[in-house]
């Protein structure tokens, strides 16, 4: 079966360029970004692992842990972390960890188990869907998913925004509406009902349709 959100992210052992990992063990009681790449050595993945690099503090400061796969060895990456840096002058400073055998990438469906067991001459188009970002909670659940196309680079501040609303939900069970930026008014869950909703926000809210209440962002 597919995974899908509230699916538990499977657990699994590999290798990468700062040694070896154990999944659980590795990401503890912080948050994941696991994003996945078809091969090293190729264009758009060059320019994401350095803008993912430029912005690990913003994901440091919301105890998020980067983790990436792409589907070649560990000797591959690090000669690939070179050319990363000569591209986006910054190496990966989080870790890149291979999937020689195609496991990883089957095992959370990114790839048809018919795709076989090895890595060798694969290209990239052959591993076009290992293009996908999954952000994992503390408790190992899958909160979002996004894939994209090999040829259309990912837009990692929109990761961030997605995050700080999975982590509003998680603290405060407060939603974030369409479009929502920092500062913006946010949307107290269906789960909090009015009683709980009075005494966490005194000041009140607007209430623009009866199952849509607006809370100023201030009071979170």
């Amino acid at each position: 079966m597919p995974l899908a959100i509230n699916s538990i992210a499977p657990d699994f052992s590999a290798q990468s360029t700062q040694g070896p990992i154990d999944f659980y063990d590795w990401v503890g009681d912080s948050w994941c970004m696991f994003f996945s790449h078809p091969k090293d050595f190729t264009p758009v993945c060059t320019t994401e692992m350095g803008a993912v690099a430029q912005m690990k503090p913003d994901f440091d400061r919301r105890d998020v842990k980067l983790l990436a796969l792409s589907i070649d060895t560990v000797e591959d990456h690090t000669r690939w972390s070179d050319d990363i840096e000569t591209a986006c002058d910054i190496a990966p400073n989080y870790p890149m960890i291979a999937d020689t055998h195609l496991e990883i990438a089957k095992l959370y469906d990114m790839l048809p188990a018919k795709a076989g067991d090895t890595s060798e001459g694969r290209t990239a188009a052959d591993n076009a869907t290992a293009r996908t970002v999954f952000v994992i909670g503390p408790d190992k659940k899958i909160k979002m998913t996004i894939s994209y196309p090999m040829t259309t680079g990912r837009d990692f501040t929109e990761v961030l925004r997605a995050i700080d609303s999975l982590q509003l939900m998680a603290r405060h069970q407060l939603a974030t509406p369409a479009n929502w930026k920092h500062g913006e008014d946010l949307v107290i869950a269906p789960s909090v009902s009015n009683e709980e909703a009075q005494a966490r926000f005194p000041n009140g809210w607007k209430t623009p349709l009866p199952y849509l209440r607006l809370v100023r962002a201030l009071q979170t």
